[in-house]
């Protein structure tokens, strides 16, 4: 029993600090929440308002008197109360959308500027939806729910006091929903977070295999896959499923215990109204305001009760999205190089994946301006040794340092990649016209300077045959080129950004052999020559080189 108040303690700790962060991100949507609470309070005390006038106008209704000029003003107030209705609406969608996208962004830009390796470790589709799902209930959460809870209690406020003056009785007799509806909300309150989290999490892997089956359907078709494909979706679907109804089941559990006590209080009411017709102490009118008033009364308390489990949702999305907030960010610290020429010291180097070591005591020197080819066993940790050089890798023991031609020095970091270009493995172009693509590199070249890259990169032929040339618009991953042109394209990507280190990774395996030369014959002619890393399994690419790298045994070590 002590370890479970123990954890509830702790997890109260947890949900704290969730609700100041939230907080820190409303701040400066204040002034529009303001806004929209006004909207809102003003909206619930008109609805008191036409409760005393309906009463007004059935008590004058019963007693003969006109009630034309009392029904025009009950109209023109409903009138009111429905354009500030739409007002509200959409106040609240701007601010949930502004919302939203501002933590979207900022979760974005921090995603980005956090280490590769840590972010690697998050599936693209659980990533997907912390950025959207969980945002967007965080969002709707400060624009929807927080305003709801306190125009509730000034309902509540408000229609009490008014029942109070007709009736102290049936006042105080509503409110013994309460103790019934926050018991209630509690008891879901404790347990519904961590169906909330399931449920997100069986999200997660839901959109994850959808992601990853459409962007490898190629794959899927190869193997005759579809319908195990098809039948793993339904899998998942079904576990998310049986996590969205264990959730629901408890909600409307807990909605139905609270509507029941509501229901008996709206008999409380009537009949209390029934007796005081029955002896003639209350008129019709009256009757009709009390039942009004109760349930304006009892509908606080239920919205209220039903808020728990809202804000247990809301603070489950925000420890998601704030465990991504908390990645640490990328080491990254001013160059202090000013290079044209580049090389690369590596100095007892040792790294591994666990405990699985690629490299033991490695060393590596590479001078600036030479061609080097790295060459051994497939796995043996060619790429790794790059992810390392460029920083996307941090090693527990050893030195990386980038030099230039008069010696200066500085240690391997983020900011490092503003002066390396860097072809990957495989194809990685984007969704949009071969010129954006390119300008990837470079963000600041011009036309001319594209076509130069292209050329360089044997690829300006093939591009200006293209219905609309450089300004020619590709799918995803380059859809609508071969693998050879869009391995041309993501070349010049690199070649237009002019960076004194280049780092080709099987940049040229898609490419004919006549063609792979030329592009390395290009590249060795440019002036100032870059420095090359070319990671390759052809021994054609050798001739260019003017040294040859092999791994083995952790080792990196020269060829003769």
């Amino acid at each position: 029993m002590f370890e479970k108040y123990k954890k509830l303690y702790k997890d109260r700790k947890n949900q704290t600090q969730y609700a100041k962060w939230i907080w820190g991100y409303t701040k400066p949507y204040l002034p529009s929440l303001s806004l929209l609470l006004f909207f809102q309070v003003v909206a619930s005390l008109i609805s008191l308002l036409m409760s005393l006038i309906n009463k007004s106008i059935i008590d004058h209704a019963t007693e003969g008197k006109n009630i034309i000029f009392r029904i025009i003003i009950f109209v023109t107030i409903m009138f009111i109360s429905q354009v500030i209705a739409i007002g509200t609406s959409l106040v609240a969608v701007v601010i949930s959308e502004k919302f939203s996208f501002g933590i979207r962004r900022q979760v974005y830009e921090k995603i980005l500027n956090s280490s590769w390796m840590d972010v690697t470790k998050y599936h693209t589709g659980d990533l997907m939806t912390r950025l959207t799902s969980d945002t967007e209930a965080i969002a709707n959460g400060i624009s929807s729910t927080i305003p709801s809870i306190i125009v509730l209690f000034v309902q509540l406020i408000s229609t009490f006091f008014t029942l109070y003056i007709y009736e102290p009785f049936l006042a105080i007799s509503s409110l013994l929903i309460a103790p019934i509806a926050v018991g209630a909300s509690y008891i879901l309150g404790r347990k519904l977070k961590n169906l909330q989290v399931k449920v997100q999490e069986s999200e997660s892997k839901y959109r994850s295999f959808i992601h990853e089956s459409l962007s490898n359907i190629m794959i899927i078709k190869t193997f005759c896959d579809e319908e195990y494909s098809s039948e793993h979706l339904t899998q998942l679907r079904n576990e998310r499923l049986h996590w969205v109804l264990k959730k629901n089941r408890m909600s409307l559990a807990t909605s139905s215990t609270i509507n029941i006590a509501f229901q008996l209080g709206y008999i409380l009411a009537f009949t209390w109204g029934a007796i005081g017709l029955s002896n003639g102490s209350i008129q019709f009118g009256t009757m009709s305001l009390f039942l009004s008033l109760v349930g304006q009364i009892q509908s606080p308390l239920i919205g209220l009760a039903s808020t728990i489990p809202k804000i247990v949702s809301i603070l489950a999305s925000a420890s998601r999205v704030i465990e991504l907030q908390n990645l640490p960010d990328e080491k990254k610290f001013p160059n202090e190089l000013a290079p044209t020429q580049v090389g690369v010291q590596v100095e007892h180097l040792s790294f591994g994946y666990k405990e699985d070591m690629v490299f033991q005591n490695a060393s590596l020197t590479i001078h600036p301006g030479e061609f080097v080819a790295i060459v051994g066993e497939s796995g043996i940790g060619k790429t790794t040794l790059i992810r390392l050089i460029m920083s996307f890798l941090q090693s527990p023991e050893g030195i990386i340092q980038f030099y230039n031609e008069q010696g200066n020095c500085q240690n391997s970091n983020g900011n490092s990649r503003e002066f390396i270009s860097y072809v990957p493995q495989g194809n990685t172009l984007f969704s949009g016209t071969i010129a954006e693509n390119v300008c990837m590199g470079n963000r600041n070249a011009n036309e001319e300077e594209i076509i130069t890259a292209l050329k360089s990169a044997c690829a300006y032929n093939f591009v200006m045959e293209l219905p609309h040339g450089i300004h020619t618009t590709i799918g995803e991953r380059g859809h609508g080129l071969s693998e050879g042109q869009a391995q041309r394209i993501a070349l010049a990507r690199a070649l237009v950004r002019k960076a004194p280190f280049l780092v080709l990774d099987e940049a040229t395996a898609s490419l004919d052999e006549q063609t792979e030369l030329k592009v390395l014959e290009g590249i060795r002619s440019l002036s100032p020559k870059p420095t090359c890393i070319l990671i390759t399994h052809r021994r054609s690419v050798l001739d260019y080189c003017d040294r040859e790298i092999i791994i083995e045994n952790k080792q990196i070590r020269e060829l003769y």
